[in-house]
């Protein structure tokens, strides 16, 4: 996969965005509220699902290698790979399904980008709830996935949605501004 100069310059400052937008955080039990996922959102729909998934990828290999891009100002392998982990890597199966939902869901009508957006954060939303499961099992003990729901999902469901429609209508914005300075 070759990439030009435009196309990576372009992930760079994705990943630049989705970091500044993890340092905008609320602190809560269990996973903090951080506008990270209007970030994801702004990268996925703007670039598309394979430099919008390369950006995310980039973001979290710079918080893997200590870089502190996370909410928190946190970084490294301990922060990617705790129990809330599952929702970092959770971004990029987001990406993923949106990449693939691009092909299986086509349209570019706001309709189709939030909805695409939409069923990608949920497939975060189980990525990062099983992450979560098995981790505190395993390190603290029994807990209801009703119970992680209750305190990393739900509180999260329409502020999220709003993140994503704010993102789509965001990204159209520019994209038309991008495209009258071209003509």
């Amino acid at each position: 996969m070759r990439c030009s100069v435009l196309e990576l310059t372009r992930v760079a400052l994705f990943a630049a965005l989705i970091a500044v937008c993890s340092f905008i955080t609320v602190p809560m039990p269990g996973v903090p509220f951080t506008l990270q996922l209007f970030g994801v959102a702004m990268a996925l729909s703007f670039l598309g699902g394979r430099e919008g998934t390369l950006a995310v990828a980039v973001y979290l290999l710079l918080g893997l290698c200590g870089v502190p891009v996370f909410s928190g100002f946190r970084a490294g392998p301990a922060a990617l790979f705790g129990t809330t982990g599952g929702y970092l890597v959770g971004f990029l199966v987001m990406g993923v399904v949106y990449w693939a939902l691009t092909r299986l869901l086509p349209g570019t009508h706001r309709f189709f980008g939030v909805l695409r957006l939409w069923i990608s954060l949920l497939f975060c939303y189980a990525f990062g709830t099983v992450w979560f499961v098995v981790l505190y099992v395993r390190n603290t003990g029994p807990i209801g996935v009703w119970s992680v729901l209750l305190r990393c999902v739900i509180p999260f469901l329409l502020p999220d949605l709003v993140k994503i429609l704010l993102a789509v209508r965001l990204s159209g914005l520019i994209r038309a501004r991008l495209s009258h300075g071209k003509a």
